[in-house]
């Protein structure tokens, strides 16, 4: 432990080859001051966050042997009912939670409120399947007209109009959305509410407003619905678009830049910290460089009222999750990590988990 610690501490071995040279003892380290312990943890929820959990897992487990993190993304919806109904030790979720829901929470956690902990900040892709793969620029207001059913089609002038001399085919344009309860849903819906000036007129939801389109379940099948037909356009966090052909869209921000989605463009829409843990998203930020649709992803557990056997390895793999080492592994399929300050924060929260 002490070798892998002193070499971590040099820079000289990778996050993985850190994790991969402890010992087999069960108090060995993944990184350094999280712990490992024991047993099986099982979450459901976001599947925007699923890269980044399942990355994190593996790592965690293959550090501390007789360990076993299991999740679902099921959405951020089903995996909120699960955490409350006692399915899940944990959810995942890219939007907070409900009053009705917190309460429901609280009779889970035996009186006491859930923590709801930011765990990464994501970009939230604008994909689209058209002849040659233009990269696009798109206005929020634009991007609310394709999504209500306003503008129909590609060579429509509200297109063309952000995209001088590129050459849009005239074709029919067909949304793709998400059909199961989704933050990543309500994320998008929330951007578009606040900074469409009006062509957005359904508000935020988990669930797609609107009828029409094609639904799918889960961020997984989006690149495949929009790459089955062209004239297709969704919404994905950007670390589902890896390993496919399909373009993201340079969305404009509030200082009327049209930027590509990144983790170091959505971190610079991050705003304050509130006190119960909640990171506000500047949606129309006039900050230079800023990618505006983002979404903030959360793991929901009991501070108190886990299994006794349970409690240690959720302190213990969320400690890891939100340490230095494990955000800098999520930045690299594009999560951005959190800042500083809001780390150590949510870090002193975790280590209340009992």
């Amino acid at each position: 432990m002490r070798g892998s610690r002193r070499g971590a501490l040099a820079g000289l071995l990778s996050v993985l080859s850190v994790l991969a040279a402890c010992g087999p003892a069960p108090t060995r380290e993944p990184a350094p001051g999280v712990a490992c312990a024991r047993g099986t943890l099982n979450g459901q929820g976001s599947s925007a966050q699923a890269n980044a959990v399942q990355l994190w897992s593996t790592a965690f487990q293959k550090a501390c042997p007789g360990t076993t993190i299991n999740y679902e993304p099921s959405g951020s919806g089903a995996g909120i009912t699960s955490f409350i109904g006692g399915v899940a030790d944990f959810a995942g979720t890219d939007s907070p939670l409900s009053p009705d829901e917190l309460e429901q929470a609280r009779t889970r956690c035996v009186g006491a409120a859930p923590l709801v902990l930011p765990m990464a900040v994501g970009p939230v892709a604008v994909t689209y399947h058209l002849p040659g793969s233009p990269q696009l620029r798109l206005a929020p207001a634009t991007v609310a007209a394709i999504f209500s059913g306003a503008v129909r089609r590609w060579d429509d002038a509200a297109i063309r109009a952000d995209n001088p001399g590129t050459a849009l085919p005239s074709i029919g344009i067909t949304p793709v959305h998400r059909a199961d309860s989704s933050g990543t849903t309500e994320a998008f819906t929330t951007f578009l509410s606040e900074t469409a000036s009006g062509r957005w007129p359904y508000g935020a939801s988990r669930k797609w407003p609107l009828p029409g389109g094609v639904g799918v379940s889960g961020s997984r099948r989006v690149p495949d619905a929009v790459k089955e037909k062209e004239g297709r356009i969704g919404y994905l966090e950007l670390s589902y678009l890896r390993g496919t052909d399909l373009p993201a869209a340079a969305v404009r921000n509030g200082a009327g830049e049209f930027v590509v989605p990144s983790s170091r463009a959505a971190v610079e829409s991050v705003g304050a910290l509130g006190p119960d843990l909640r990171l506000s998203v500047e949606r129309t930020t006039r900050r230079s460089g800023a990618y505006p649709l983002a979404l903030v992803t959360y793991e929901v557990v009991c501070e108190q009222g886990l299994a006794v056997d349970k409690a240690p390895l959720a302190r213990a793999f969320f400690g890891y999750t939100i340490s230095s080492q494990g955000q800098g592994t999520a930045s690299t399929l594009g999560y951005a990590p959190l800042p500083e300050p809001v780390r150590r924060a949510v870090r002193a929260a975790v280590d209340r988990i009992s």
